[in-house]
């Protein structure tokens, strides 16, 4: 689904990624962590093509994505934040996205999944923030694509709210799908990843499940693990 060959990108003298190499093949749930600074929202954004890489090669389904902008009609994507007009309507923006896609939807059934029928004629600037974390959810799952990528999602949801969006990301899950997936809550990480990717320095340290993280960090705890690898200097 993902190739990254030798991936390198900087920001005037500020290296913030570089020689990575990362391979995302078949369905899961891939958690990208790492510190902040360690690089993840510009790799996020280098798959999406929103930041263009130094040098170095991303392929998305088997297809570079140098100068071919319509892969990220495959893509489903979740922002840690979504900056729309406060002036328009939730429904306004849902027919906006909508147009703008072009694709079959499924919005009328996540909306009464989340409860949001009251809230189709507020304002966006009017809502609380959990709540438009549910509008953004609605707007990343009501698609059908390949490949979803998820900033922070849990942002702002209440406790049901958060049950509701696990089993979605589940059932996208199953239906074959890849999920990347940024967070900063580790229970979230652990209850729902197939595998990790750590990243330091704008590299990966380490790849893989958290089995075999607690592993190699000597680790009973998950959550000790994560804080543990970062002090490790030893290659993944």
């Amino acid at each position: 689904m993902i190739q990254i060959e030798n991936l390198h990108k900087r920001f005037g003298k500020n290296k913030v990624l570089t020689n990575l190499d990362l391979d995302i093949h078949g369905s899961g749930i891939f958690a990208v962590l790492g510190p902040n600074g360690s690089g993840k929202t510009t790799l996020i954004k280098c798959i999406l093509g929103m930041v263009i890489p130094s040098s170095g090669d991303i392929e998305v389904q088997g297809k570079t994505i140098k100068k071919h902008w319509k892969y990220r009609q495959e893509i489903n994507y979740l922002p840690q934040i979504a900056n729309f007009p406060g002036n328009l309507r939730v429904k306004e923006l849902i027919r906006m996205i909508k147009d703008l896609r072009q694709k079959q939807s499924k919005e009328e059934e996540l909306i009464k999944l989340f409860g949001l029928e009251p809230f189709l004629d507020k304002k966006l600037s009017t809502l609380s923030g959990g709540t438009k974390q549910k509008v953004n959810i609605v707007l990343t799952f009501m698609f059908d694509s390949p490949l979803l990528i998820l900033d922070e999602p849990t942002t702002g949801l209440d406790p049901g709210s958060l049950i509701k969006l696990k089993e979605l990301i589940l059932q996208e899950k199953n239906k074959g799908k890849t999920i990347l997936i940024t967070t900063h809550i580790m229970q979230f990480v652990e209850e729902m990843s197939d595998e990790i990717v750590y990243l330091l320095e704008g590299n990966i340290f380490f790849k893989g499940n958290v089995k075999q993280l607690m592993t190699r960090t000597n680790q009973t705890d998950f959550e000790h693990a994560i804080a543990a690898i970062s002090t490790q200097t030893t290659d993944a």
